[in-house]
């Protein structure tokens, strides 16, 4: 008797233990699968990035200012109604056969936002935000505008989560908007463009008073950006090259005020 309640007992242990087992390899089993799937996207992500960061493409429609861009749905169309509604509220900012470069990819959980030429969103200098006096009297220490913005951006949105995609699948989804096939300087061709301007764009060249197309026709997307406050007037240069070879457009506003080599 003393026998069989010993079995009874050591089945009853490994039984349990057995169960244990069981229950840490299910949960072994599903932590990996999950870690295999954020590690799926992870790399979806980096190769987007790689791909796309600092590409430049041509506006196939006019963009408008402000955050929010507009909107292309995973079939590539493009939310026209919105599209317009926000021109009309925040203006252009980029015209329809202008060169744009993606200058920031971020992911979400349904939606991919490409933003262009630094995107729509206003920017202003850190010591804006800093104010004196009371809490209740507080003024900001400089009154200056937020600087207006001339990017843009445009939101892919799935209906689910954002699926596994991959470079040439993202292009050609966007390709409603923007033109990734298109080399040619699209400024060679606008009456717009001045003369002077056109030859120096064939020769690669830079010019006081041209504007950031014409420059991105000319020299493509800059090394690096640099935004200053000079006067009190905001001034942005564009830096290429790398010492000791450097060139450094100028721009106030939309138009070019100096260029410097060295």
């Amino acid at each position: 008797m003393r026998s069989l309640c010993f079995l009874k007992t050591v089945e009853g242990a490994a039984g349990f233990w057995l169960r244990r087992l069981a229950r840490f390899c299910l949960t072994l089993a599903l932590a990996s699968s999950g870690f295999a799937k954020n590690q799926s996207e992870r790399e979806t992500h980096i190769q987007i990035i790689r791909g796309l960061m600092r590409e430049v493409a041509v506006s196939k429609v006019p963009l408008p200012r402000g955050g929010k861009g507009v909107r292309v749905d995973s079939q590539g169309k493009l939310d026209k109604a919105n599209a317009d509604s926000q021109l009309n509220s925040q203006g252009m900012a980029i015209k329809a056969g202008m060169p744009v470069e993606i200058s920031k990819i971020t992911f979400k959980s349904q939606e991919i936002v490409f933003e262009l030429n630094g995107g729509g969103k206003r920017s202003s200098k850190w010591w804006q935000h800093i104010e004196l006096g009371a809490s209740v009297g507080a003024v900001p220490i400089a009154q200056e505008n937020p600087v207006q913005s001339f990017g843009s951006s445009v939101r892919l949105v799935f209906p689910g989560k954002v699926p596994k995609l991959g470079v040439d699948q993202v292009k050609q989804v966007l390709g409603n908007v923007l033109d990734f096939s298109r080399r040619s300087p699209t400024a060679l061709y606008s009456p717009e463009v001045p003369p002077k301007f056109k030859e120096a764009i064939k020769n690669h060249q830079v010019v006081v008073g041209m504007n950031r197309d014409a420059v991105l026709s000319s020299k493509g997307p800059p090394d690096r950006r640099v935004r200053e406050e000079r006067d009190g007037v905001e001034q942005e240069d564009w830096i290429y090259g790398s010492p000791p070879h450097v060139l450094f457009v100028t721009f106030d506003g939309d138009s070019v005020i100096k260029v410097q080599q060295y």
